[in-house]
């Protein structure tokens, strides 16, 4: 987990560090090109990062849970890809009585194909967990994307 907080830290900073270098003149546009390019690779690639824990994977052997939780973080990973080329679906419902918030509830979906994604590594972080990052191709995501659109329009009739 250790890993995951370092990761997301240098996210903050690096963030952090390109509004205060452009002062006020940061727009809205400059600040979505520096947080994709977080998570972009060297080539232009999509990145994404996939965990999982070991010891909560439903088998008695150790072996098998260390491949089960390689499993569980590549498709960890996969649904970050996703997410990443499709976007992601949110449904939100608020309940307020008395002028409290009695509930409160977040449905998250994602939906796709993914295909031509490759691996970059399998690391064990810490003694509990494993880490998968996988790289989709720049190319691939807008053939997937083109796709999507035509199925969506086909779907709607327009």
């Amino acid at each position: 987990m250790n890993n995951f907080i370092i990761k997301r830290l240098k996210i903050i900073i690096l963030g952090s560090l390109v509004m205060l270098s452009t002062g006020c003149a940061l727009t809205m546009e400059d600040y979505n090109a520096a947080v994709v390019q977080t998570l972009v690779g060297e080539k232009g690639n999509i990145v994404a990062t996939g965990y999982a824990v070991i010891s909560v994977q439903p088998h008695d052997n150790p072996a098998q849970q260390r491949l089960l939780s390689i499993r569980a973080s590549k498709l960890d990973a996969y649904r970050s890809l996703m997410e990443q080329v499709y976007g992601q679906y949110l449904d939100a419902n608020t309940t307020v009585g008395q002028m409290v918030v009695e509930s409160d509830t977040f449905r998250a979906r994602v939906q796709g194909v993914i295909y031509g994604a490759y691996l970059v590594s399998i690391t064990p972080v810490g003694e509990d967990t494993y880490e998968v990052t996988m790289s989709l191709d720049r190319d691939i995501v807008n053939d997937l994307r083109v796709l999507y659109l035509d199925q969506m329009t086909t779907r709607s009739g327009a």
